[in-house]
């Protein structure tokens, strides 16, 4: 029993340090971590105030929760006492996945490992805004005022931890220390989807209160109140924890780079744009792996309002004179269960996703990709990369497409629409029935799940990836100095190709991320030089699917990329 109210408190832990633990001071806490061979972990430090407090009453423990379902964080109180960081935070509640059924054993393996694809394991809580530090423990380095990169993991706003990459950001660190450019890695959890929440043991009660939930619910009500795009804003404050904080761990506030992958890419360019693009000292750079800036709709319009609806009705709570306030005060299970009602990433609607950043007027005053054109974000230097057969993952959610007829209605009513059929007839010649054309790119007419899989697999590889990439890439040129990277590793992957995250699976970039880290500069020193991308000469660092890199032109499919980014300019596909 008090080992577990010492969880619920979890940032004043009593904590028996053996001597060797890693220690340092915030504020007036001593915080312990754990030392494994060169590397040093401070894990599971909330940076933000709990959303509950947790009290021993006749009747036992009972925890008493502030109803704070969808409203913004706050900064975490000044430490004290002794925090116990030898071990991950609770993780945030992932929405459930429903995994497509391929036949193909190689797909199924790589859609239940990857973190960024599947429900994390672990403990699920409401108090999970926590971060973890990943420090090089070699005397000789540790001391110093290191550069800094902060992980946001990917999962399309929908499912994903920190815990999970642990030996993504131990290996990093260590591979830093090897190559002398010893770095720190942070990463952070944040609220995605739509809830997260308390798993109590039986005997915990919540005694008519109800454990919070939160993330990019939208609607009317929820931009009124400036509590949208909640998930971001739990990012923003991190951010500013370590800009706060980092020097207590040998890190240097001033050389902080943000890294992220899928979702946890796009996360890094908005963190760019939010505040009129001012940066705030908070970060010097950006690292964007299969992830740019996307087109997205205002808070109140699209699927926002409407599946905020749809939890109204759902939970029971259409009676109630306020649907938002009924909301907050539903048991978690109700809710929970209406929340896994609702479509995912796997679903028919595959990437045009359902819960995700909207223009709220408060982090997000515009379409990105209006602020991507009119240069409204943080120039600083940046690496903007994707894999060759980005859509394939998100492809296999609609092989019950095979006529020409269901992809035209999966585009008019699922991608576009809000613009006119009419304006979609180039799209059918871009991206043709013929299997040669689609993704993965190259492979000819094998990998043909169904009619129409490599079609979409391709119009989903550029709508969501290379076009983002792309006109971001373009732009920042202009000011900032940028890189870009293309990778076709792993090619042979049966159906699927140079799939989702693949670079991340293999660690094709990591040293040139260490590189990036320590000096702004993606080259290693050795081997084919890494040059700028600009607008004269878009220059790709391209892996081949064998063979040393090479440099290539970002011009690919460009006629029919330039015609997506032309209709999502005009009417956002993310509504």
């Amino acid at each position: 029993m008090l080992q577990f109210l010492f969880g619920l408190l979890a940032v004043q832990g009593i904590v028996h340090a053996l001597p060797s633990s890693p220690k340092v001071k915030l504020d007036s806490a001593t915080v312990i971590g754990v030392t494994s061979g060169s590397v040093s972990k401070f894990l599971g430090i909330p940076y933000a105030v709990p959303p509950y407090v947790a009290s021993v009453s006749s009747q036992g423990l009972q925890a008493h929760v502030s109803r704070q379902r969808f409203r913004a964080a706050q900064a975490m109180t000044p430490y004290k006492g002794t925090v116990d960081a030898t071990k991950y935070g609770f993780l945030c509640p992932q929405q459930k996945l429903t995994i497509p059924q391929t036949g193909l054993e190689d797909v199924t393996n790589i859609i239940t490992t990857k973190p960024e694809l599947r429900d994390a394991p672990g403990t699920e809580n409401e108090d999970c805004l926590t971060l973890n530090i990943i420090k090089p423990s070699v005397p000789s380095v540790s001391s110093r005022n290191l550069p800094v990169v902060v992980w946001i993991h990917g999962g399309a706003y929908q499912v994903g931890d920190t815990a999970s990459y642990d030996s993504l950001g131990t290996e990093l660190v260590e591979r830093s220390i090897q190559l002398r450019k010893p770095i720190i890695y942070v990463s952070i959890n944040y609220r995605s989807s739509l809830v997260t929440w308390l798993q109590a043991l039986s005997h915990v009660s919540f005694a008519n209160s109800s454990p919070p939930a939160y993330g990019f619910l939208g609607g009317l009500q929820i931009f009124q109140e400036g509590n949208g795009n909640l998930g971001l804003r739990d990012q923003r404050l991190a951010i500013q924890w370590v800009n706060k904080y980092i020097r207590a761990f040998g890190g240097d506030p001033s050389k902080v780079t943000l890294w992220g992958q899928s979702s946890g890419a796009i996360s890094v360019g908005l963190q760019m744009m939010t505040n009129g693009g001012d940066s705030q000292g908070l970060f010097r750079a950006g690292f964007m792996m299969s992830g740019a800036p996307l087109p997205v709709g205002n808070i109140t319009k699209g699927t926002g309002p409407t599946y905020f609806d749809f939890l109204v009705s759902d939970t029971g709570c259409s009676s109630a004179s306020d649907g938002l306030a009924c909301l907050r005060a539903l048991p978690f299970p109700v809710l929970k269960a209406s929340v896994d009602k609702t479509p995912s990433f796997f679903s028919y609607q595959s990437l045009a996703l359902i819960w995700h950043p909207s223009v709220d007027g408060v982090f997000l005053k515009d379409n990105p990709q209006n602020l991507v054109t009119k240069g409204a974000f943080a120039n600083v230097p940046l690496v903007s990369g994707t894999v060759d057969d980005e859509g394939t993952l998100f492809g296999i959610s609609s092989l019950n497409l095979t006529t020409e007829a269901d992809f035209r209605t999966y585009i008019e009513t699922n991608w576009q629409p809000r613009n006119p059929v009419d304006t979609l007839e180039q799209l059918w010649t871009y991206y043709p029935a013929d299997p040669s054309a689609g993704s993965p790119f190259g492979t000819g007419k094998s990998n043909a799940l169904t009619p129409q899989f490599k079609r979409v697999s391709a119009f989903i590889s550029d709508s969501v990836q290379n076009g983002p990439r792309r006109l971001f890439l373009q732009q920042a040129s202009k000011k900032a100095k940028v890189f870009g990277y293309l990778t076709k590793r792993l090619k042979s992957t049966d159906g699927i190709g140079s799939y989702h995250g693949s670079d991340l699976v293999e660690g094709i970039v990591n040293d040139n991320l260490i590189h990036f880290v320590s000096d702004l500069d993606p080259n290693t020193g050795s081997g084919v030089h890494w040059p700028l991308y600009t607008t004269h000469s878009p220059n790709l660092y391209t892996f081949p699917a064998k063979g040393s890199p090479l440099i290539t032109q970002d011009t690919f499919r460009a006629d029919a990329i330039n015609y997506l980014n032309n209709l999502s300019l005009a009417a956002p596909f993310v509504l």
